[in-house]
């Protein structure tokens, strides 16, 4: 069985994150959607309303997994028995940092391969903080994630207008 883990903090889960999933499900057998403990980053939603963001949204896909972790990448690959990292590339600027992750991951583990993939060019200008300061300006995130995010983001967010 191929499977990836697709990591990220997912604060929240994003219409490009969405995609990407979709893509990477089509690609392997099972996608472990894993939610990083990171608490460094001080995230609006703690790590078990992300995991339930995540959830919802791959409710319907059977070889989609949502999962957490906290500690090295590599270690938790190896645990769920993975092959890939999937990470998503919204622009150049994405590509130094990434790279240098996916090649300190090598170093780590040269078993596993991280694999990059583009969300469609309507999502590369998407991040979660640009949509979480969308959401406390009381701007409207429909375009930018599922119902189901738009609705925590309101009851987490109030606007500052």
């Amino acid at each position: 069985m191929r499977s990836a883990i697709y990591p990220g903090s997912f604060d929240p889960l994003t219409n490009g994150h969405f995609d990407v999933v979709q893509r990477a499900a089509k690609l392997f057998d099972r996608v472990v959607v894993a939610v990083a403990k990171n608490e460094g980053k001080r995230p609006l939603f703690n790590l078990e309303e992300r995991l339930a963001l995540v959830k919802e949204a791959v409710a319907g896909m059977p070889n989609v997994e949502p999962d957490t972790f906290d500690g090295l990448l590599v270690e938790y690959v190896v645990q769920k028995k993975a092959q890939a990292i999937v990470r998503g590339l919204r622009a150049v600027s994405d590509f130094e940092f990434e790279f240098q992750l996916a090649l300190m991951n090598r170093k780590l583990n040269e078993n596993i391969e991280t694999i990059f993939m583009m969300p469609k060019d309507t999502y590369t200008f998407l991040s979660s903080r640009i949509v979480k300061e969308i959401a406390q300006l009381g701007g409207d995130v429909s375009p930018f994630v599922l119902p189901h995010v738009q609705l925590a983001l309101r009851h987490k967010l109030k606007p500052t207008r």
